[in-house]
C-alpha cells in the first residue's frame, strides 16, 4: 500500500484544475487514482478511454487529462482526438507500466511533480525542505566572481564579441600604410589640368588629362565619356572586355545546402522519457540550424501516435523518420527502430537499418546528443566517444528523471547536466537560426 506524506490543503496552493483520469482497470489506475486524492484535485471523469465515449469526455469539461499511457489504448487516445487536442487542455502522461510500480518515497515524489504541473509552479521539495534554503553564515571568504566563472565556456562571449565588432568606433591614431595612396579626386585631376595649360598651347582633351579614371572613388553612370582616339594621353586607352570569351563553370554544392543538415541532434530517451521528452520539445524554438532526432524504444513499435503526441507541444514541425528522407534543418523526427542515418554528399539521410541508429555515424563536430530518463547505457561508450570527437553532449538530472543511469554517467564524464528546458536552452543557443 503506498504510503503518502501529509495531503496538500486547498488553503496552501492555488484552485487545482478539474482532472479526467483515462486508464485501464488496474494498479496502475489505482496508484494515479491515489496521485491525484493526495494532490486534493478533483476528478471529474474517470474511465477506460477504450471504452469512454467522446461526447463523455467533451460533457466531463476536465482543465487536465492524466492518462496512463500503454499500447493497449493508443486507438482509443485516436478516437478521442478532437477533445485532447484542444489547446486549452492540460495534457500530463504517464506510463502505465511505471505508474503501477511505483509505491513508497518514489510515489510521494511523483504526486508533488503532479501537483507542480497542475499549478504551474517548479516547487517539487516535500514539506519542511523550505528551511533548507535559509542562508546560514560559514567560516572563510566568499566566493569571488572570478571563481564562479572559472569554468564558465568563452564560445559565448567570443560570438557576442564578434558580432559587436563592427559596431565599435575605429581608432583614431591609424595611420594608413606609405604604400597605399587614396584614388585621384575630381579636383586633383583638374588642377593637374590648369598647369598643363599653362605649359602647352595645344589643345588638351580634358577628359584624357584627368588619367586613369578606373581609379576614381566615385562614378556616376552618366559621367562616363568615350575619348577621342587622337587624344594626347599617353597612357593607353583601356581594351574593350571581351565578354565572348567568358564561360560559366558549375560549382560543386556547398555541404547543407537546400536546407540539408551536416550534423542533428539526437535525443535518446525510455522509461520516464515522454514527459522529458515533452518537456524538451515545448522549450526548443520554433527555427533551428540542425535537426533534431528522437530514438525511444515503445512497446508495440506505435511510433506514429508518439509523432501525434508531441507534435502538440513541440513549436517544430514532429516527422516520423522514413528511408531515403533527408533530414532537415528546423524539423523534430521521430526514428523508429528500423531507421538508422548516413552522411551523402555532405548531408544526412535516413536508411533503412535493421539495428537501428548508429551514434558513430553522426558527425561529430556538427551534432549533439541528449541522454533523457531512461536512455539506454549500452549507448554510453558511444556517445562519450562522440563527444571526445568534439560532438556537444548532455544529460538529465533532477527530481523528474526516473533512470538516470545513462544520463547521470554522461555527467559525470564531465558532459553537461540539466533538466530538458535547460538542455534545450542550450541546444537553442548552439543551434538557433541567428546563433
Amino acid at each position: 500500500m503506498t504510503c503518502w506524506g501529509s495531503p496538500v490543503h486547498a488553503s496552501d496552493v492555488h484552485a487545482l484544475l478539474s482532472v479526467a483520469l483515462l486508464a485501464r482497470s488496474g494498479p496502475a489506475r489505482e496508484r494515479l487514482r491515489e496521485a491525484l486524492d493526495h494532490a486534493g484535485a478533483r476528478v471529474v471523469l474517470e474511465d477506460d478511454p477504450n471504452t469512454l465515449e467522446l461526447q463523455a469526455l467533451r460533457d466531463a469539461d476536465p482543465g487536465a487529462v492524466l492518462i496512463a499511457l500503454e499500447p493497449a489504448i493508443e486507438d482509443a487516445l485516436e478516437r478521442l482526438e478532437p477533445v485532447l487536442g484542444s489547446p486549452a487542455l492540460t495534457l500530463i502522461f504517464d506510463e502505465a507500466e511505471l505508474a503501477a510500480r511505483r509505491d513508497g518515497w518514489e510515489a510521494q515524489r511523483w504526486a508533488r511533480h503532479l501537483v507542480a504541473k497542475l499549478h504551474g509552479h517548479q516547487d517539487v521539495l516535500p514539506p519542511g525542505s523550505e528551511q533548507d534554503q535559509q542562508l546560514q553564515p560559514e567560516p572563510g571568504l566568499p566566493v569571488s566572481p572570478a571563481q564562479l566563472h572559472a569554468d564558465a565556456p568563452l564560445e559565448f562571449h567570443l560570438r557576442e564579441a564578434e558580432d559587436a565588432a563592427s559596431d565599435v568606433p575605429a581608432d583614431g591614431l591609424y595611420q594608413v600604410p606609405a604604400e597605399l595612396s587614396e584614388p585621384v579626386s575630381l579636383e586633383e585631376a583638374l588642377a593637374a589640368l590648369e598647369v598643363d595649360d599653362a605649359a602647352s598651347s595645344a589643345p588638351v582633351d580634358p577628359i584624357a588629362a584627368i588619367g586613369d579614371h578606373s581609379r576614381w572613388s566615385l562614378v556616376e553612370d552618366d559621367a562616363v565619356v568615350t575619348g577621342s582616339p587622337s587624344s594626347t594621353h599617353t597612357g593607353s586607352a583601356p581594351e574593350r572586355f571581351d565578354i565572348e570569351r567568358l564561360s560559366l563553370v558549375e560549382l560543386e554544392p556547398e555541404p547543407g545546402a537546400a536546407g540539408g543538415c551536416t550534423g542533428a541532434v539526437l535525443v535518446l530517451a525510455g522509461i520516464g522519457g515522454p514527459d522529458a521528452l515533452r518537456r524538451l520539445l515545448a522549450a526548443l524554438p520554433e527555427s533551428l540550424s540542425t535537426a533534431v532526432l528522437v530514438h525511444m524504444r515503445l512497446d508495440g513499435g506505435r511510433y506514429g501516435n508518439l509523432v501525434k503526441q508531441m507534435a502538440r507541444v513541440s513549436a517544430l514541425p514532429v516527422l516520423l523518420a522514413e528511408d531515403a528522407q533527408p533530414v532537415e534543418a528546423g524539423q523534430a523526427y521521430i526514428l523508429p527502430d528500423d531507421i538508422g542515418i548516413v552522411v551523402r554528399q555532405g548531408t544526412l539521410h535516413f536508411i533503412a537499418e535493421p539495428t537501428g541508429i548508429q551514434i558513430a555515424a553522426l558527425p561529430a563536430l556538427h551534432s549533439g546528443v541528449v541522454l533523457l530518463s531512461g536512455a539506454d547505457a549500452s549507448q554510453v561508450d558511444a556517445v562519450l566517444a562522440l563527444a571526445a570527437a568534439g560532438a556537444w553532449v548532455g544529460g538529465q538530472i533532477g527530481e523528474g528523471c526516473y533512470d538516470p543511469t545513462a544520463a547521470s554517467t554522461v555527467v559525470a564524464a564531465g558532459q553537461q547536466a540539466g533538466e530538458p528546458p535547460q538542455l534545450a536552452a542550450t541546444i537553442a543557443e548552439r543551434w538557433g537560426v541567428d546563433a
